[in-house]
């Protein structure tokens, strides 16, 4: 159970003094729906108002503070013309402006004679000097009531900064003194305050230099929830080996010894350890749960089949589960071969599968089948292994842990889980998010695999870009060309794609294709199947091509509007070229001017095509929050930790909560009943619960 000492923090914003069900709502957006979310909301900025000048000095541009008295009122004929009103010092005259104004208020407010301090931004206009809408109105014996120094939020459309403001007072008022679980050593040779006064300081800020991320105080709170975040992965993970005892999966070696000998190429050396820390892995007692991490094109998938070999070898089954239908169908496609000449039996379910499900399903469930390749399908009631040995997860990010657990569990005992993915992950994010795991990075590209030439061109060069794809076309080559990609607006994306192709079939005539994530799976397996046979040369396409589409053929990638890409999915579309025997080339079109980001990013794809570099350089400049995607990723979004910032304290909480559980395994002593607050503050409710005490 949650301690009383937080129950305070987890009310609903509704219950702080001002805020109403519609404040409620637009808090939520930007926070989230309780106090403690407000808590986390740091500033973003700060508003000083510290600098008081007399108006003859005053600078244009800035927030000043100054003391007026008002000489009159000036109200428009027109509603639509801004109410004035004049006040002066002893040096100069400035104007108050204020659109849609209340006369009457503004009377009472601002009466003509009296003396008033007002607060603002300072602004010339026809050489006189404005204010408009002073953010403060005060009596010269009030101005103790007005703060000097105040904090910037983030706002959405309809929230105005001041009622926010205020609750995120009212939140932090609310905050308690904590027990300390940070090691006392530590937090006195780092000269960290208490978690509370730390979290006050921050939402105080009285210069720039306070918003900083490597303060004293914004470190702490970046620790705390680093802390909290390692703390529960190893908890999770303890129980994902411990709770069910794993078993021994060792085979002998023959049928992956048939699946290589059928193999068109060598295996790497890369590939070779990788395999080689798999086979350990299984091969021990305790349950595998690891990270395959590879490069677009590494050669992970032949990994993973000869993982699952090593399961049918030891008598049990195996399964290799994928984010999309195209995906799935394309490892099918791609590894029945090679399970032919191992002499075993696969089979695809995905949801489309209606006919010969039932057979399926039965011949899976008497342990005919060996391997079974498939969708989220695979996680559907009616499922059932008759010895489900090793579980593969291809693109880990599409899946949560929930998932992952759900998987392993369905061949009635704990199954071994590997999971894959092609989009490299920077170290410090690996250790946040798979920090349960242990995990192989398999580098270098495979035999063959040549490098692809990435250009940068502005958009205003189109014309040329075509006749390019015109020449190409006419020796035989294949293009994929990716429309521009709009934010979480599907209909727009659509329309963009469709008026692309269109545009192209008037161009270069009847062969190009459309491919989108609005069609239908058999309408888009048929697009894929017209490109891949070569029937259609160009395949226009919204992101629905990112992971996975394997057309060796394809040697041409034109990414339209780059710039509002992440680097990671450029990378992983440029990946979708070089995977066949011809030179491939990357044509990023962008639409100037670009911003100091969309520069960096595209100087990035130009200078390196190893995706652990592009990764580290994602991370450093958008940040891992939006690193893999929005939310929807399964990643855990930091509110208070900035992982290219605080790096060096990651590594410092996983040392610390690997010692805890080693010297404190149910967190039972009074540290570890302050850990159990932490994770419960950070909303690890689920790792606590896994303590056998808890």
């Amino acid at each position: 159970m949650r301690p009383s000492i937080l129950f305070p923090l987890f009310a609903e914003t509704r219950t702080l003094g001002g805020v109403g069900p519609k404040l409620e709502k637009l808090i939520a957006r930007v926070a989230g729906p309780r106090i403690v979310d407000l808590i986390f909301d740091l500033p973003i900025g700060l508003i000083d108002r510290s600098y008081r000048p007399r108006l003859v000095d005053a600078e244009e541009g800035r927030i000043a503070t100054v003391t007026v008295t008002v000489l009159d009122h000036v109200a428009p004929r027109d509603r639509r013309q801004p109410y004035r009103i004049r006040c002066s010092d002893d040096t100069s005259r400035i104007e108050l402006i204020y659109f849609h104004a209340h006369a009457d208020y503004l009377n009472r407010t601002l009466p003509v004679g009296s003396t008033r301090v007002v607060s603002g931004k300072i602004e010339r206009y026809k050489d006189k000097l404005q204010m408009p809408h002073p953010d403060h109105v005060l009596a010269s014996d009030e101005l103790g009531e007005m703060p000097l120094h105040e904090p910037v939020y983030a706002l959405t459309e309809g929230l105005p900064a001041k009622p926010l403001l205020k609750a995120v007072r009212a939140a932090v008022a609310k905050v308690p003194a904590l027990p300390e679980w940070d090691d006392l050593a530590f937090v006195k040779a780092k000269g960290w305050k208490p978690f509370d006064v730390a979290l006050r300081a921050t939402h105080a800020p009285t210069n720039e230099r306070d918003l900083a991320l490597d303060t004293a105080e914004r470190s702490r709170l970046a620790y705390d929830e680093l802390l909290a975040n390692q703390l529960a992965l190893l908890l999770i993970r303890r129980q994902m080996r411990g709770a069910k005892k794993g078993r021994s999966l060792k085979g002998d070696g023959s049928l992956k010894a048939l699946a290589v000998a059928a193999l068109p190429f060598a295996l790497t050396d890369a590939q070779l350890r990788v395999i080689g820390e798999i086979e350990a892995d299984m091969a021990s007692p305790q349950r595998m749960l690891r990270l395959l991490q590879g490069d677009v094109g590494a050669g992970k998938t032949i990994i993973a089949f000869l993982a699952l070999l090593g399961a049918v070898e030891s008598g049990t089954q195996g399964a290799l589960m994928a984010p999309t239908d195209i995906l799935s169908r394309q490892h099918m496609a791609a590894l029945e071969p090679f399970a032919k000449a191992a002499g075993i039996r696969m089979a695809l379910l995905t949801g489309r599968e209606r006919s010969g499900r039932d057979q399926t399903l039965a011949a899976l469930a008497r342990g005919d089948i060996h391997i079974l390749v498939g969708t989220h399908a695979l996680f559907s009631e009616d499922v059932a292994f008759a010895d489900l040995g090793l579980a593969v997860v291809d693109e880990q990010h599409r899946f949560g842990v929930h998932q992952r657990m759900q998987l392993q569990g369905k061949g009635g005992r704990p199954a071994d889980v590997l999971v894959m993915t092609a989009t490299p992950i920077p170290r410090t994010l690996a250790l946040t998010v798979y920090g349960d795991m242990d995990v192989s990075r398999l580098t270098g590209r495979p035999p063959g695999r040549k490098p692809i030439d990435t250009r940068t061109l502005s958009v205003e060069r189109l014309d040329e870009v075509i006749e390019h794809l015109r020449k190409a076309i006419a020796r035989g080559a294949r293009a994929y060309w990716v429309c521009p990609l709009v934010e979480e607006s599907e209909k727009i994306d659509l329309a963009a794609a469709e008026e692309r192709a269109a545009m192209l079939k008037r161009s270069l005539g009847s062969k190009v294709g459309l491919v989108h994530g609005r069609m239908k799976g058999p309408e888009r397996d048929a697009a894929m199947a017209k490109f891949k046979s070569g029937e259609t040369s160009i395949l226009v396409a919204t992101t629905v091509i990112e992971v996975g589409v394997d057309v060796p053929e394809a040697t041409i990638m034109v990414v339209e509007h780059a710039e509002r890409f992440g680097l990671a999915q450029l990378h992983q579309l440029r990946g979708r070229v070089g995977r066949g025997q011809g030179k491939s080339s990357c044509l990023l079109l962008y639409q100037g001017p670009l911003g100091e980001t969309a520069k960096a990013r595209l100087k990035t794809m130009r200078d390196t095509d190893d995706g652990f570099v592009i990764a580290e350089q994602d991370l450093r400049l958008r940040g891992a929050g939006e690193l893999l995607g929005t939310r929807q990723s399964g990643m855990p979004l930091f509110r208070l930790a900035d992982l290219a910032a605080h790096s060096d304290l990651l590594a410092v909480a996983r040392d610390d909560a690997q010692l805890v559980l080693q010297r404190d395994p149910e967190l039972q002593s009074a540290r570890g009943e302050a850990l159990r607050t932490l994770l419960y503050l950070f909303g690890r409710d689920e790792a606590v619960r896994y303590l056998r005490a808890g």
